[in-house]
């Protein structure tokens, strides 16, 4: 039986196939390992060793593989001569060695060290785990990667399956007039952080998934995030027919057909991929229901070792884990029955199952013509169930009532938290290491430590490193802006002013996030004057930064995204209200880590968790927001401000116009006077001091790390330990 320091290494034995052969001298070979290995997008001191390569090709692509492949191997004797860089190259390969070594000093290994069996299986149709890796969205994709990067730190047996999107999700420019346009890049994966799987004879590990009357042929690719390995299925190949090889081209595809094929091509080609592997995941983690026919793959498994379909549902629900993300009916994944029995008909004449038998399983109510609804196939086959806050855990067990009659919806709640190396700034990374040391993130999870936080912090410190965050977004802002209006069409005139566009010193408020319609992006708006009168303040200023992109299909998102950009451009409103086109990680990050406010304003009960205000938290940045989410938990007065009351009106257009109110009156009589109270400092006191207040009670309660290890005690650890005894002796 193996012992707790085997059970990594089953997974790292993962090979890989080099698609390229960039130069390295042999005194920093280890380069390539570093560079397919997402640690460095977590840890500072690789990410400046890149840098220092080449400052132009990393600022132009954050990506260490496109570095290496465009730096001039001359380059390297220079690089060889100097003493600073061969000192930073041997202190970011130890510093990797330190982190994946040491198995028994992991989390994980420490606090189950009788674990046995195989590895957690997490499935997401997203992965936001880098911008230069085009596979996310949005909020989902942020928490699948601060997951798997949580995972990774906690030393989880953990491995994770989505798709390679070739064309990724659009990007997003802006018109003159506001509108939004799309385009989607096309990514070569030969100059990414990531490699083809090895399978027999060293050749690409390639699955098929049976597709009506044919089999799609999968190529599997490894990304390394730390310990965890994260594995991407790639239809495009010369093997399968032109129509399917665009398969897993664009993330989120309009197409309901193409939508479907997806995620039978994710969940089918996870269980193909890992079966291919050798790998007999002890626990299934279904993340949001894209990728739930897994479930139906792993009952055929059952059913041709002549289990009949319920004995072969149970024993598959047995260890599945599955969160839903969604608040709304609307917003589940569902499929015209019609198309549904097209697809998943010929599963059932193999089977040898009615095919309204397998379309009962995701079914609300069975009717025949029912749509059939991702999350309810995932509700029902799995063992335990989470909702991403408590607050959405309430809503979730209303909401799927009918599916489990007669009794309370076994829905638990799991809130969602952010991997706070990714997400926080330098200088206040800088600031905990000095207070907690060089393990500054695990010790800041323990909150004893916590009460020396304000006394070792003077306040002028905290505030000299906000504001060079601050700076550095100011500064970031401009740059893009410039880009936007040249672009556009400006004269030097207006491209110069640009420089004067938004001040570092004056109160910077951020709201970014998908412009849906029921985020409510333009509530701000709702009263221009009373707005005017509070941005016009010269003693006072106050300057909004708004960014987000509208789904090509989501017409009204794209029309609040034109109407912000038309005010952003008018009198009294110009240099104060600014929209950042091409929202993505890499602008996210700018703005948590530098913005004074963090707004957040979606219609109640609508906001599943939201994570966006935990990243900005700790940051010390304060949050504005409605009760909502997450921040119904985080939520105190020495905190942060609730927009208006708890429980919603009822009536849209009166809650509109109280929302609105509550957020002119928090701003008017609070949130301006306290950061312009300065007395005899240029310091801010009071609000210094709630910057501690949220940086001290947010940070550990919001992490992922807290986050994955209730997911490893509540559901990971005890669904495996039940596999086990189910198995046979």
């Amino acid at each position: 039986m193996p012992g707790p320091e085997d059970r990594p290494q089953q997974l790292s034995e993962i090979r890989t196939i080099a698609t390229n052969d960039f130069f390295l001298p042999e005194e920093f070979s280890r380069l390539r390992e570093v560079a397919y290995n997402l640690w460095w997008s977590w840890t500072p001191e690789a990410r400046i060793l890149f840098s220092t390569i080449s400052p132009t090709l990393w600022s132009r692509y954050r990506n260490p593989v496109e570095v290496l492949m465009q730096v001039e191997p001359s380059y390297w004797e220079t690089l060889q001569m100097s003493n600073a860089f061969q000192i930073g190259y041997e202190t970011v390969v130890a510093a990797l060695d330190r982190y994946m070594g040491r198995p028994e000093t992991w989390w994980f290994n420490r606090r189950f060290p009788d674990h046995r069996g195989g590895p957690v299986a997490y499935l997401s149709t997203e992965y936001g785990l880098h911008e230069s890796l085009g596979i996310y969205s949005g909020g989902l994709g942020v928490l699948s990667g601060d997951h798997c990067k949580a995972a990774s730190d906690l030393g989880l047996p953990f491995i994770a399956v989505g798709l390679n999107y070739r064309r990724g999700y659009f990007r997003q420019t802006v018109d003159a007039e506001g509108r939004q346009q799309h385009f989607y890049p096309d990514f070569d994966p030969s100059r990414l952080p990531m490699m083809p799987v090895a399978g027999a004879y060293g050749r690409p590990l390639i699955v098929g998934v049976p597709l009506l009357d044919r089999k799609i042929h999968l190529l599997v690719y490894k990304v390394q995030v730390g310990r965890i390995p994260v594995l991407l299925l790639d239809s495009d190949l010369p093997q399968n027919e032109p129509h399917d090889r665009p398969i897993t081209h664009i993330l989120y595809v309009r197409g309901r057909e193409m939508r479907l094929c997806q995620e039978m091509v994710l969940g089918v080609g996870a269980v193909k991929a890992l079966r291919a592997l050798g790998i007999d995941p002890g626990v299934w983690h279904i993340n949001e229901g894209h990728s739930a026919l897994m479930v139906l793959e792993r009952v055929r498994e059952e059913m041709q070792r002549g289990e009949p379909l319920p004995r072969a549902l149970e024993q598959v629900r047995a260890n599945i884990a599955f969160t839903t993300h969604t608040p709304v009916p609307a917003g589940n994944e569902m499929f015209d029955a019609e198309l549904i029995r097209l697809y998943l008909g010929s599963w059932a004449v193999q089977l040898g199952v009615p095919a309204a038998e397998l379309l009962k399983v995701g079914q609300v109510h069975g009717a025949p013509d029912e749509p059939f609804n991702m999350t309810a196939l995932a509700l029902r086959q799995s063992s335990f169930r989470n909702a991403v806050s408590r607050r959405h855990g309430e809503v979730s067990r209303a909401m799927w009532k009918g599916l489990f009659p007669g009794a309370e919806p076994p829905i638990t709640s799991v809130t969602n938290g952010v991997h706070v190396k990714t997400w926080i700034g330098s200088e206040l990374r800088d600031l905990l290491q000095r207070v907690f040391g060089a393990d500054w993130e695990r010790a800041a999870e323990e909150p004893a430590r916590w009460e020396t936080f304000d006394a070792l912090v003077p306040d002028d410190e905290l505030w000299a490193a906000h504001n060079a965050q601050k700076r550095r977004l100011v500064r970031a802002v401009r740059d893009s802006l410039r880009r936007m209006y040249a672009r556009q069409g400006a004269g030097p005139r207006q491209l110069a002013a640009v420089d004067h566009c938004l001040a570092p010193t004056a109160l910077t408020i951020g709201c970014a996030r998908r412009f849906a319609t029921y985020k409510r992006a333009w509530l701000l708006f709702r009263d221009l004057q009373r707005l005017k009168r509070i941005l016009g303040d010269e003693d006072r200023p106050v300057q909004f930064l708004f960014a987000g992109k509208a789904h090509p299909a989501d017409l009204a998102g794209q029309d609040v995204i034109a109407q912000i950009f038309r005010l952003s451009q008018s009198d009294g409103m110009r240099g104060r209200v600014v929209f950042l086109e091409d929202y993505d990680l890499y602008t996210a990050r700018l703005l948590v880590q530098g913005v004074d406010v963090w707004l957040n304003n979606p219609r109640r009960p609508l906001e599943a968790s939201g994570t966006s205000g935990q990243k900005a938290a700790v940051n010390g940045a304060l949050n504005l927001s409605v009760l909502d989410g997450w921040w119904i938990e985080g939520y105190r007065p020495d905190l942060g401000w609730a927009i208006g009351r708890l429980e919603a009106i009822g009536n849209d257009e009166a809650q509109d116009a109280e929302d609105a109110a509550s957020l002119y009156d928090l701003l008017e009589r609070e949130i301006v006077p306290m950061f312009y109270d300065r007395g005899q400092s240029a310091t801010p006191r009071r609000w210094v001091a709630a910057m501690k207040a949220s940086i001290r009670e947010l940070l550990p309660r919001f992490s992922a790390n807290r986050m994955v290890r209730e997911y490893a005690e509540a559901a990971y650890a005890p669904l495996a330990a039940a596999e086990r005894e189910r198995q046979p002796r």
